[in-house]
């Protein structure tokens, strides 16, 4: 591409438009999740011991593994009701949303059942304290009573997604999170159930959500002529294209939670208050990751549209609005966490020594925006092309070859390693990502003839 051509695309006034349409409200109730754990750590880290914040945190880490590897129920659902819609297939869409939810249901009783086992083999490298241990095993029994809802709605936000339809996000998003906070107050500041409090607000806000995000797909699919192929959904007929993809995409998405649980791990052998400023901190990276993944849900979208439709015209456009505003949006952030982190860790912990190293290790999480960019905005154009088996490869690659050396040989640099080594490793996804579907796009293998 020239340089007039990226000026043309990015100027593309109608790109722009349908960009936003789709960003904006992904990217208010994409915002809304990280505020919910900031009122967790909240409302904990005034509690009056450490280990409070450090067993939320140990747990909704283990628990967030388990949503984030099943993190395939929205991206795969995403690229296939993109294609389909871009088609004008009503069928295929009724079909792809009762797999996907039928696939929610079945994994979500797989882990119920397998709950015990797999906490317990978790809770083993925790290197903390007992106290800390016990509550951390309190708040993931309680946790996972939400996994069938929990998963289910993320199949239904991928689905939405695809349909390019930013506000049934927004709202099915914005009433779970909402719930979230208010249950979080009452409960835990109001009762007093401190651990469990967070834990059972989050059950009770994901079930609402469910019932209200049915409702809104039976209202959408009123848009597309067609019939629910109910026994076709539950035989998973024809879904062997949707089964690779999100197999892939598991396999993807667990090695980058095997990075997230080496971070908590190491951040645990050096006491539960690097743990606890740790965990604070994480809450920026939330926040930010949640921000630039409503331009990333934009480009999945649209590019997924544009593959149904083999519009390349259209698909490099929608990539050059996403690219340049994810840009600006990580600088936004990267400005906004240096500033205004200090009064952010305040407000979110008053321990005096949790305070004192989350302030000491900020500039790490302010810089990480500027550097992870990159992997969140080609994530969503390899998942709007159902492109899992690249998107795999390239986390792997990035696993084993930068992030595992790199946490053996900075394993003695204390915290400030722990940080470079993350940081490492985001830019090696990125740029992995990036490489990939340059080589595929000038081959013209990414929208085939």
């Amino acid at each position: 591409m020239t340089l007039q051509q990226w000026r043309a695309d990015w100027q593309h006034a109608d790109t722009r438009r349908r960009v936003w349409a789709l960003a904006t409200p992904m990217i208010l109730s994409n915002l809304s999740v990280p505020l919910v754990g900031l009122v967790d750590t909240a409302v904990v880290g005034h509690l009056q011991h450490a280990h409070y914040l450090g067993a939320v945190a140990v747990g909704s880490m283990l628990v967030t593994f388990v949503l984030w590897a099943c993190g395939f129920l929205r991206m795969g659902t995403t690229g296939f009701a993109a294609q389909a819609c871009g088609r004008a297939d009503g069928q295929g869409l009724r079909l792809v949303l009762l797999q996907a939810l039928w696939l929610a249901v079945l994994i979500a009783i797989a882990v119920v059942l397998l709950q015990r086992p797999l906490l317990e083999l978790a809770l083993r490298f925790i290197d903390s304290s007992p106290a800390l241990i016990e509550q951390a095993r309190l708040y993931v029994g309680i946790r996972l009573l939400s996994l069938p809802a929990a998963l289910a709605n993320l199949a239904l936000i991928g689905w939405f997604v695809g349909l390019q339809n930013g506000r049934a996000p927004l709202y099915l998003l914005l009433l779970v999170n909402l719930a979230n906070v208010l249950l979080d107050i009452l409960l835990v500041m109001g009762f007093g159930w401190g651990v469990a409090g967070v834990a059972w607000a989050t059950v009770i806000s994901e079930y609402t959500g469910l019932l209200f995000g049915l409702w809104l797909a039976l209202q959408l699919l009123r848009q597309h002529a067609g019939q629910f192929r109910w026994l076709d959904a539950l035989r998973l007929r024809g879904a062997a294209p949707l089964l690779r993809v999100n197999r892939d995409i598991l396999l993807r998405t667990l090695a980058l939670e095997l990075v997230f649980y080496l971070l908590l791990v190491q951040g645990a052998r050096q006491g539960d208050a690097v743990l606890a400023a740790n965990a604070v901190l994480l809450n920026f990276l939330m926040l930010a990751s949640h921000g630039l993944d409503g331009l990333a849900h934009a480009i999945e979208a649209l590019g997924g549209h544009a593959v149904g439709r083999r519009d390349r015209t259209a698909l490099r456009r929608a990539l050059v609005v996403s690219l340049g505003c994810s840009l600006l949006m990580s600088i936004g952030f990267a400005l906004a966490f240096m500033l205004l982190g200090p009064w952010l860790i305040q407000l979110l912990t008053g321990l005096p020594e949790v305070r004192e190293l989350a302030v000491r290790y900020l500039p790490w999480l302010a810089l990480l925006p500027l550097v992870a960019v990159w992997g969140f905005l080609f994530d969503g154009l390899f998942i709007g092309a159902t492109r899992a088996r690249e998107m795999r490869n390239a986390m792997l690659g990035s696993v084993l070859l930068v992030y595992l050396p790199l946490a053996w040989l900075l394993r003695d640099a204390g915290n400030h390693g722990l940080w470079l080594g993350f940081h490492l490793f985001m830019l090696a996804r990125g740029l992995s990502l990036a490489g990939c579907f340059v080589w595929l796009w000038r081959r013209g293998r990414w929208i085939p003839d």
